[in-house]
């Protein structure tokens, strides 16, 4: 009598890649977290579940409706949605223990409830960096963020790539200047403007109950044009009379320069006004990157400035700076674009293929290769050479060791490059000076 089966599937919003994709993935992570350690960040891991209250510590808002939530006897849990919060807590916690500026590197899942649609996922890689002071942060570490994003990106595959900056400074001072009352709004309507295009931010600050005026004098302000120089030159040429406009153009002023000091060219990066980072703990700089052949991917690379990372959980003052990379939805993007692809079906550089009764020496053989870093695999099913053959091309293995009794009874090993089908007996010394060196 068979058993109902149940269809394999997993929850919509998941990932889930075959291993050809899974390497190219874990390259992709491996050459983030080689740029944030570059750069003297150092790792950390939280746990991906958290207490509620922690992780609720701000409440309300679209945060606690897309949270992960559940209870274990009477313990109130929550999955981590992000990195940033987790990170509040933990230096809160951690504060006698940690050097400051804090300079520290965060990989790994996080867990939202979203409406699950095609891109939008809801267990996701985010890879953050943030660097925490402990009172005070100098606004030059603002300037020291684009250089990371640079040679990651650079280090990624990507040339054609801009680093978009403001300071909501800037913004916020103008709105006041303005006697506005509602600047997170504002904000988060501008934001929007890559995917409303500017009619649908105008349409938005309608919405929000903004006169006519005032709407012009907002979109002619985010449209300032020109180099990152005359766009500077325009905002001190307004005379706006604000203090936290002004402050913020001296900011921007400064990281414009120093981001060029810190080896970003020209051309990848650049101040931007409509840049506004719809969240509401960013305070300062803030930045988006983008594809500049590739804008509908929309922004790879977001984060900026805040003032008091730990204010729910400390009295301490921790302001921070920091960038977040969600590389799920990226590699999905780049993957949907075909900008990335998988090329690699194995991470084995070496297959041993035993003949009948020579599989001992197969093993040992193995061990030596194995000893001497080479990723090594054995066929060790019993199957035609011509089977053996076909398994290791299907997995782009670059080089078959064949071991038969003569191979053993000369203490030579055919060694064959399995892209030209060269083939030669060599010695164990011999085999390893090819692999290191391509045969």
């Amino acid at each position: 009598m068979s058993k109902n089966k149940i269809k394999p599937s997993i929850l919509a919003g998941f990932m889930e890649l075959i291993p050809s994709d899974q390497i190219l993935f874990n390259k992709m992570m491996d050459t983030i977290r080689k740029n944030y350690e570059r750069f003297g960040f150092l790792p950390i891991d939280t746990p991906v579940i958290e207490k509620a209250e922690v992780l609720l510590a701000k409440g309300g808002g679209e945060t606690e409706q897309q949270i992960y939530r559940f209870k274990k006897g009477d313990t109130d849990l929550a999955l981590r949605f992000d990195l940033t919060v987790p990170l509040a807590r933990y230096v809160a916690q951690h504060f006698s223990e940690l050097t400051f500026p804090f300079r520290r590197y965060h990989i790994g899942k996080v867990y939202r409830g979203e409406k699950a649609q095609r891109g939008r996922f809801r267990e996701f890689y985010q890879c953050d960096i943030d660097i925490i002071g402990n009172g005070s942060l100098d606004v030059i570490n603002d300037a020291e963020i684009p250089s990371v994003i640079y040679l990651t990106f650079k280090d990624l595959g990507f040339d054609s790539f801009v680093i978009k900056i403001n300071n909501r400074k800037v913004l916020n001072g103008f709105f006041k200047w303005l006697e506005i009352d509602k600047p997170l709004a504002i904000l988060r309507a501008i934001d929007k403007i890559e995917k409303i295009g500017a009619e649908g931010v105008i349409k938005e600050l309608e919405n929000i109950g903004l006169e006519v005026n005032t709407i012009e004098k907002i979109m002619e302000f985010i449209g300032i044009e020109g180099t990152n120089e005359e766009k500077l030159s325009s905002l001190e040429r307004l005379n706006i009379n604000n203090e936290i406009f002004n402050e913020g153009v001296e900011e921007l002023k400064l990281v414009n320069h120093y981001v060029g000091l810190f080896g970003v060219p020209r051309e990848n990066y650049s101040i931007d006004l409509t840049i506004a980072r719809g969240l509401d703990y960013y305070t300062g700089t803030v930045y988006e990157t983008f594809l500049k052949d590739y804008p509908e991917i929309g922004s790879i690379c977001s984060g900026g400035r805040y003032d008091n990372l730990a204010e729910y959980y400390t009295d301490q003052k921790l302001p921070g700076v920091g960038i977040s990379i969600g590389l799920t939805r990226l590699f999905y993007q780049l993957s949907e674009a075909k900008l990335i692809k998988s090329e690699d079906s194995s991470l084995t550089k070496a297959i041993i293929l035993p003949m009948e009764n020579c599989l001992d020496r197969a093993v040992e053989i193995a061990n030596i290769l194995r000893n001497n870093k080479v990723n090594t695999q054995i066929y060790l099913e019993k199957a035609k050479m011509g089977k053996k053959f076909g398994f290791a091309d299907k997995l782009n293995i670059p080089y078959a060791i064949i071991i038969g009794e003569e191979e053993i009874k000369e203490n030579k090993y055919t060694f064959r490059n399995m892209k030209t089908g060269e083939q030669a007996m060599l010695s164990i010394e011999e085999i390893l000076f090819n692999l290191n060196i391509k045969f």
